[in-house]
């Protein structure tokens, strides 16, 4: 079994797609990782020799931030935002999408899915005793 990065990559999988399973690692820079050491794309995970196995390694942790350290930049980016109270710093805070999209009628998750509709406008008749 493959280790990279302390993620096992699944066995039967393609290697290109196989190490899109790394935090920060999708399909172009894995296919540009392979291309660089000259490994075979369709190749499957189980199939790698530890020779090439340890040449993913080292390339993956010599020039591209994974995982752990990824997932911190981008915690403190966000902290960042934040802190200096830009306009997506606030809506991190506010839990409301950041890019644009538009809140009226969609992005009921964000929003707690919070469904309000208008009623007729007429109040319940009072009732007769």
């Amino acid at each position: 079994m493959a280790r990279i990065v302390g993620i096992n990559l699944p066995p039967n999988k393609r290697v290109e797609i196989g190490l899109t399973y790394i935090f920060g690692i999708g399909r172009k820079t894995s296919g540009k990782i392979l291309g660089e050491l000259g490994i075979n794309k369709d190749k499957r995970v189980k199939d790698l020799s530890v020779q090439e196995v340890e040449k993913i390694k080292v390339a993956i942790e010599s020039d591209y931030r994974t995982e752990g350290p990824l997932r911190r930049d981008i915690v403190a980016n966000i902290k960042r935002l934040k802190d200096i109270r830009s306009y997506r710093g606030v809506r991190h805070s506010l839990h409301l999408p950041v890019r644009g999209q538009r809140t009226r009628t969609n992005s009921r998750t964000a929003r707690g899915n919070v469904r309000r509709t208008m009623g007729s406008g007429k109040r319940p008749a009072a009732k007769k005793t």
